[in-house]
């Protein structure tokens, strides 16, 4: 389906839906406004559901039709496209953060911040996404992957439990400083649930997740977009829409892969 073009003004526009990794792009930026680095940002919620991230004029924005997708419409400038939720950290923090607050002027530490963005990005992303679709949308529950995308997000966890044995943030000297990794990896360990996890096992995961919970920016980027927002007692509602929206997706592939082949023969 391809939905109309939403008018995307002047300044920063993102293009999101509630899910870990639009979560990322809306917590940063909540983050920049917190400290005066952006004045505001404006939000198109996008509708998975009226398959509006694969409308054309969204794919002029992201050839991938995936969210979260950043305009940045800098006046006197040709609008700048960002996408894939780690680049739009990493262009945030390079164009408007200029005092180096949530990354490095260091060489050193900003590397090893970027190790720890593409540690989630690689690893924790993709094995948590997998859970959450075997465990929460999958028409089919299929105990093997269920397990196999579980037991590998725990084994990625445990590194995040021993990284933080002696520090509060991932990256920075001493105990750390707060930077765009952890914002990174906050998308996914805060839906740990999602994937039917706990973090029990893990404390040191847990107590960095309600440090960082408890940020204000953070909070208000947990809400955008408004919206797309699921309480938490709709969960398991939520989940059922999705697999069923999931299973009629499936099936409108299905019908048409075999017109497709009917009509070549």
């Amino acid at each position: 389906m391809t939905t109309a073009a939403p008018t995307i003004g002047s300044g920063i526009t993102l293009l999101t839906a509630a899910t870990p990794n639009g979560y990322k792009a809306s917590i940063a930026l909540e983050e920049l406004k917190a400290i005066g680095a952006i004045p505001s940002y404006s939000v198109v919620p996008i509708s998975f559901q009226k398959n509006e991230q694969k409308s054309d004029w969204f794919l002029k924005i992201n050839p991938n039709g995936r969210i979260p997708a950043l305009v940045d419409a800098i006046e006197g400038q040709a609008p700048v496209n960002v996408w894939e939720s780690a680049s739009i950290l990493l262009y945030l923090a390079r164009v408007y953060d200029a005092n180096h607050v949530f990354h490095f002027s260091d060489p050193a530490e900003e590397q090893e911040l970027l190790n720890w963005i593409f540690f989630l990005q690689g690893g924790v992303g993709p094995m948590q996404g997998q859970a959450n679709h075997f465990f929460r949308y999958a028409p089919e529950k299929i105990p093997y992957a269920i397990k196999r995308y579980q037991d590998e997000t725990r084994r990625l966890y445990s590194v995040y439990e021993t990284r933080l044995a002696d520090r509060e943030y991932l990256v920075g000297p001493g105990r750390g400083k707060y930077t765009i990794a952890d914002i990174c990896t906050y998308g996914w360990v805060s839906s740990y649930a999602w994937a039917g996890l706990s973090l029990d096992t893990f404390p040191r995961l847990k107590a960095w997740l309600e440090r960082i919970s408890a940020r204000p920016a953070v909070v208000l980027g947990n809400s955008v977009p408004k919206s797309n927002y699921v309480k938490p007692e709709d969960a398991e509602r939520a989940a059922k829409e999705a697999s069923d929206w999931v299973r009629r997706v499936l099936l409108v592939s299905k019908l048409a892969f075999i017109i497709h082949f009917d009509g070549r023969s």
